[in-house]
């Protein structure tokens, strides 16, 4: 279970308390207070639950939510407000949100519905977005395909499960004992090409220029990275 939650909220006292509340049980809390940058950071990191404001600087909770659900992202999301109105309330579900709850509210009941809104993201693999798009590249996580410029390219099963941990990690080096021990289940670090092969395979099937790679990229000495 994913237990990384994000959450997006404008009233600092609140931010803090909640910060140290969810910390306390376990969770890993990374806190915004403005709406555009939730949407940044909620579509290039992998949350298991966010809690949304819904009034926010910059883009309002509704457009947040909204927004995510239209690129694709099903990562549970709990919004949080001062409005009582059940308007809202259905504004909110209908557009995406999975859970509403109004300010005031009890401690045990927010951690209980945390807990059951990351419960639920991890049986329905709602920690990122159903597909990436990378120029010419769309990549659909449901169901293991690939296609470049809007032709299927086939991968062999272990060739998308290397492409999907280092789109899942873009950005951050890998090491070669890192992909052999998560993507492989080696529990040590045989010397083997293993990774370099697929790599190499990858390559071939999805850069224009296998020789200067745009996506998977070497970093000399550490390992491998994927660059969106």
């Amino acid at each position: 279970m994913n237990s990384h939650i994000l959450l997006v909220e404008d009233e600092p006292g609140l931010v803090l308390t909640l910060s140290d509340r969810l910390r306390s049980e376990g969770y890993s809390v990374e806190a915004l207070y403005d709406g555009t940058e939730a949407v940044e950071r909620a579509t290039h990191n992998h949350f298991g639950l966010i809690i949304l404001d819904i009034m926010l600087p910059g883009k309002g909770g509704f457009e947040v939510c909204q927004e995510l659900r239209q690129r694709g992202f099903s990562t549970p999301i709990l919004m949080l407000t001062a409005r009582t109105q059940m308007a809202d309330k259905v504004k909110g579900l209908k557009i995406g949100a999975d859970d509403y709850l109004t300010k005031p509210f009890e401690m045990p009941e927010l951690l209980a519905r945390v807990e059951a809104l990351l419960r639920r993201g991890s049986r329905t693999g709602g920690e990122g977005p159903d597909f990436y798009d990378f120029g010419p590249l769309r990549i659909d996580m449901r169901r293991s395909e690939v296609f470049r410029d809007g032709s299927p390219t086939t991968l062999s099963t272990k060739e998308f499960q290397l492409l999907r941990y280092l789109i899942e990690h873009r950005g951050r080096t890998m090491s070669r004992e890192e992909l052999l021990k998560d993507v492989w289940g080696y529990s040590s670090a045989p010397s083997t090409r293993t990774v370099d092969v697929h790599v190499a395979w990858l390559r071939q099937k999805l850069e224009n220029d296998p020789k200067q790679p745009k996506y998977i990229i070497t970093v000399h000495g550490q390992g491998y990275k994927f660059a969106a």
